[in-house]
């Protein structure tokens, strides 16, 4: 039995499991070259695997095409790897290159690159214009398994190197942590007129129909507890009932609840705004500083907002076809998205004089089309707005010139500036 401290080697090392393929590479060139040779290469014809000229050229190429894949994807790695560290964590390495997907991956590639040379040259050593026919083939079906594989890991790497997938592999680790040495005791069950959450994960959509229906059959009405976007921790109420919750099957109730890594825009409009928002705060953000982006981000921030001031929003209450309410749901409102919006951006870029002039221009564009009912929230954000704009300029041209309207952020507004007097000339009046 190997010690605690070569166990934990095994595990932590890059290359232990493409050295364990390139090993079970050179054992099956073995087997199947015994194989080849007990059927005197008789077993696989020729108009399979080709003639001893194509073969040898076939094999050449799948050699040379897997080192230069190999190389390519580790530098692609070690690319993405140093990204990864520097905007996320630098303590993010080891949890990427324990990936197992990935080493697996590294592994086919090389033992691919092994068994094509290992039956190159066999075939030379045959010499007699037969072709080891079972050798080649399995070379052939390494070579379609790694082309495979090429699209799976770039799928795979591609998730792993997204924010989501990054939380996600070190949370992943954490609970089985978690579970392996703080073992739960046995819990009672949940009550029963709550539907607890069996994993972690984001409400990104639910199938509401299907929803209604059952609430309906068991004459009960069913609440969401989760907000479409929210996170839901393992063991938190996904679903309350309210009524009689005896016959309806909890585990089919999750099911119609679906749970991924990240937010997605098929049901979560707002998750649209967030991500607008954030671009235009890294556009605000030190060192970087391009309000110019955040202008650009604005305006569309601006015309959304501007398509939703006038449209009627959803109660959140799902009827079945009696008219009776089945399914409710906490839907984002008017004033959320107004927050959402103007917030960040108002504590960000007050400093700038592009941001809080556009914002203004926004603000007061859409008071012109909103509803008496949806003023409110947009005279708050004015207001909070003016002060974070005093707040940064002193009293003055800056100030006025900062508080001033503007669709371009710089460049189209009136000139609201007032001329500063000269001490040796009188104001006019």
């Amino acid at each position: 039995m190997p010690s605690l401290r070569a166990r934990h080697r095994l595990r932590a090392e890059l290359w232990i499991v493409p050295l364990l393929c390139v090993l079970g590479a050179i054992a099956l060139s073995l087997i199947t070259v015994a194989v080849d040779r007990a059927f005197d290469d008789q077993l696989v014809p020729t108009s399979i695997t080709g003639k001893p000229d194509a073969v040898s050229s076939i094999l050449s190429t799948i050699a040379s095409a897997m080192v230069t894949l190999t190389t390519l994807v580790l530098t692609v790695t070690t690319v993405a790897v140093q990204l990864a560290m520097g905007q996320f964590s630098p303590r993010i390495v080891r949890a990427l290159l324990q990936d197992r997907a990935s080493q697996l991956a590294y592994g086919l590639f090389a033992s691919t690159f092994t068994f094509a040379m290992l039956a190159q040259r066999e075939l030379n050593a045959v010499g007699d214009g037969s072709v080891p026919g079972l050798t080649v083939l399995v070379a052939y079906l390494l070579m379609l398994a790694s082309i495979a594989a090429l699209f799976l890991y770039i799928h795979h790497a591609g998730n792993s190197l997204r924010a989501a997938g990054l939380i996600d592999l070190v949370g992943d680790h954490l609970h089985e942590q978690i579970d392996r040495l703080y073992p739960a005791d046995d819990v009672a069950s949940s009550a029963g007129d709550v539907v607890v959450c069996p994993e972690p994960g984001i409400v990104v959509d639910l199938d509401r129909p299907a929803l209604v229906a059952a609430a309906r059959e068991a004459g009960c009405v069913l609440e969401l507890v989760p907000m479409m976007g929210d996170f839901v921790p393992v063991g938190a109420p996904l679903l309350r009932i309210h009524g009689e919750p005896v016959r309806l099957d909890h585990a089919h109730l999750v099911e119609l609840v679906v749970l991924a890594a990240e937010r997605t825009h098929g049901d979560d409009p707002a998750y649209g705004f967030r991500k607008l928002v954030d671009i235009a705060e890294r556009g605000i953000a030190q060192p970087f500083s391009d309000p110019s982006t955040a202008v650009m981000v604005i305006d569309r921030l601006h015309d959304s907002l501007r398509q939703l001031a006038i449209r009627p929003f959803p109660t959140g209450q799902h009827r079945d076809a009696a008219g009776e309410v089945r399914l409710v749901e906490r839907v984002m409102s008017w004033e959320g998205y107004v927050r959402l919006v103007f917030d960040e951006l108002r504590l960000a870029g007050a400093s700038s004089p592009q941001i809080p002039r556009r914002l203004f221009a926004a603000l007061h564009d859409l008071k012109t089309v909103a509803p008496p009912d949806r003023q409110p929230a947009l005279d708050r954000e004015i207001e909070l707005l003016t002060a974070a704009v005093q707040d940064q300029f002193d009293d003055g041209p800056d100030r006025y010139a900062a508080l001033t309207p503007d669709q371009q952020g710089i460049g189209s507004g009136p000139d609201l500036t007032p001329q500063p007097t000269l001490a040796s000339e009188p104001a006019h009046r």
